[in-house]
């Protein structure tokens, strides 16, 4: 009987362990399945009750971005109209002519701000200043800038005849043969200095892999001794070429990244498959804030494996993997499937995305949230979102109004202006900017927030003082404080001459001799960049 009774208890203590992962995917599917019908009554209830007329479509796409976003801020939806602008994201190539346009105002008309080397506009003969008055007939006032960019953007092949004021010319009607447009991924190729190769990769597009390793073929010809690798700001792209370039530095077989799902199952490791071009020569991995996903896998890897010196600062921390489902009506899915681990174990994804400094880093975290993972040769390095650069080297700091002329377009426009004033400019490697007092003149002219930082935080405390009945019982004080502070556009112009003029360089060189004059500007004036130079190599 006592055996019995055993038997008994065993069958039913089987039968009710069974039934626990079966009961608990059924509750899923049934919540599921009323959320679902919810859904779709309140749906119909508006169509048939609501005082307005709906438009189903805008509502459901609210609905669909909601959702997603209380995962996390990579899972989105793309339906079907978008599918371009996603294509371009992922492949950095598009339809059109290869130029970037400006268009100051509504009713104005679309200027050519940047024609790329050698692109359908440039081999058109189309310059930086001239003006399209028409594309394929339309006139371009009252059409935005997107209006006139998609009506210049096309099928590759495909002709578009866009009707031209030349900079120093009659107006012409110029057709232009569209072509498939790639965006270049590694922007810059060259010598610092006799003995270092630079690499700027701006994105991890398809094919990037091999595109380094002709780079590092043509810097070592040129006699490299150590490769600088820019990573910042770069924001990742595709995991398989961020493996393809790993590949190049450690040997065949290394693990570059670990990406881990919700199962076991779903644990997927990547290996380099092919052998190195260099397994000796010293690198250097510029990261900050901006460095992201694949940039974080590459910059994580060749840390773990001790094959690089990384400065600069924290990355951004986002370690997680998507994956591309369809849907219906062709739309997509970009849903979040995993996340990283780097060779050692270190996840890369922040602890919290969601909360961070202003510039996108990972705030601090403290070492009790974090964990220790060892290097290949022995170093100590944590997880807690992003890679920590072995030497940290901040870059440099703007003030508010340097910040405001180049992201509110003066720069921009003073560089076009410039254009239609000068035929030419020297090599890019002689041109200097020496009319700064013109350019204060132009700018004196324009609207735009000139205030110090100092004078922002004053006028938000004078807000703040009002809201709470003290601006008389202080007034004496703010007088003299705002007095201290103020300061009339064209001072303050000639006080921050030397942050201002660097960007004023690049924006002009770039209308000459396209973008590889601009990133030459730039690297003359990167003083985070001569700064790591001047790092020692990891050594064990």
């Amino acid at each position: 009987m006592k055996m019995k009774r055993s038997l008994i208890l065993l069958a039913l203590a089987g039968f009710f362990f069974s039934s626990v992962p079966v009961a608990s995917a059924q509750s899923k599917s049934f919540s599921m399945a009323k959320w679902v019908e919810v859904y779709n009554s309140i749906l119909k209830e508006l169509n048939r009750s609501y005082v307005d007329s709906l438009e189903v479509g805008r509502i459901q796409r609210a609905a669909v971005d909601a959702m997603l976003s209380s995962l996390d801020p990579y899972t989105l939806y793309v339906p079907q109209e978008e599918q371009e602008d996603f294509r371009m994201m992922l492949t950095n190539t598009y339809g059109g002519i290869g130029a970037v346009i400006y268009k100051p105002d509504v009713n104005g008309n679309v200027l050519i701000n940047e024609p790329y080397e050698g692109s359908p506009a440039a081999k058109a003969g189309i310059r930086c200043g001239d003006e399209v008055l028409a594309i394929d007939g339309v006139s371009t006032h009252g059409l935005t800038s997107a209006e006139s960019s998609d009506r210049m953007r096309g099928k590759p092949g495909t002709t578009v005849v866009l009707t031209i004021k030349k900079l120093r010319g009659e107006t012409v009607d110029v057709p232009v043969v569209r072509e498939r447009i790639a965006l270049p991924s590694v922007e810059y190729v060259g010598m610092l200095n006799e003995a270092d190769g630079y690499i700027l990769l701006e994105k991890f597009t398809d094919g990037v892999g091999q595109s380094i390793r002709d780079a590092y073929h043509e810097l070592k010809a040129q006699g490299m001794k150590r490769l600088v690798l820019d990573l910042r700001g770069n924001g990742g792209g595709l995991m398989n070429e961020a493996v393809n370039i790993v590949s190049l530095f450690v040997p065949r077989g290394s693990v570059v990244v670990t990406a881990k799902g919700r199962s076991a199952s779903s644990k997927e490791i990547y290996k380099t498959t092919t052998d190195p071009v260099d397994t000796e020569i010293p690198i250097l991995v510029l990261v900050d804030s901006g460095s992201a996903s694949a940039s974080e896998i590459v910059s994580g890897a060749l840390q773990d494996y001790d094959r690089a010196t990384i400065v600069g600062t924290r990355t951004y921390g986002k370690g997680l993997v998507q994956s591309i489902r369809p849907l219906p009506y062709d739309g997509q899915l970009k849903v979040t499937t995993a996340k990283y681990y780097t060779p050692s174990g270190r996840c890369v994804q922040a602890i919290d995305y969601s909360r961070r400094n202003e510039d996108g880093s990972v705030g601090f975290i403290p070492d009790s949230l974090t964990h220790e993972f060892t290097t290949a040769h022995g170093r100590k390095v944590r997880d807690g979102g992003g890679i920590t650069p072995d030497f940290t080297v901040k870059g440099q700091k703007y003030s508010r109004l340097t910040y405001s002329l180049v992201l509110g377009g003066i720069v921009e426009q003073y560089a076009l202006k410039y254009v239609q004033e000068h035929e030419s400019i020297p090599a890019v490697e002689n041109f200097h900017f020496t009319e700064f007092e013109d350019f204060v003149a132009y700018a004196q002219d324009k609207e735009f927030d000139y205030r110090s930082s100092a004078r922002a935080l004053f006028d938000e405390m004078k807000k703040t003082l009002a809201e709470d009945g003290l601006t008389e019982a202080v007034s004496s004080e703010l007088s003299a404080l705002e007095k201290s502070l103020d300061m009339d556009k064209a001072t303050f112009l000639r006080l921050k001459k030397d942050e201002i003029i660097p960007f004023i360089e690049e924006e002009i060189a770039v209308r000459y001799y396209f973008q590889r004059a601009g990133i030459q500007i730039r690297l003359r004036y990167d003083t985070q960049l001569h700064e790591s130079l001047k790092q020692p190599a990891i050594s064990w």
